[in-house]
């Protein structure tokens, strides 16, 4: 496989907060809701395709991550999603979701209002986060 290149889309919308040889940790630049997008560096563009020790791996993650959010956030829903309509690399969504959130009960993608996060948040995210994962 050629070099990894994560898709500019995915570049211009996140933080990364951790990098590994087989993955990619983001943050959608959205404070209303956590959401988290892991990316495996593979050119395959489907769940399916991958090898199953990295669709294990991958399951590991989404589970350190989705106990994170139910932690930390007061979320009443969790939507774990692989679309890739848009981004057709290989990544996947793991939102935590509020009944309170502009958003709800609705999809999240491409709606408004945005809000950005503040670098204090993103940093105190990435502790959290590389102190708990294995990625």
């Amino acid at each position: 496989m050629s070099e990894f290149k994560l898709d500019q889309r995915l570049k211009d919308d996140c933080f990364i907060l951790d990098e590994s040889e087989n993955f990619i940790l983001l943050l959608l630049n959205n404070a209303l809701v956590p959401w988290f997008i892991l990316v495996p560096k593979t050119d395959k563009t489907e769940l399916y395709e991958l090898d199953e020790s990295l669709q294990q791996q991958i399951m590991s993650l989404i589970n350190q991550i989705s106990t994170y959010i139910k932690q930390e956030y007061p979320v009443d829903k969790l939507n774990i999603a692989t679309i890739g309509n848009i981004v057709a690399q290989l990544h996947i969504h793991i939102i935590g979701r509020f009944k309170t959130d502009p958003y709800w009960p609705g999809v999240v993608w491409g709606r408004e209002p945005k809000q950005p996060y503040a670098q204090k948040n993103i940093n105190i995210i990435q502790k959290q986060l590389k102190a708990i994962l294995e990625i």
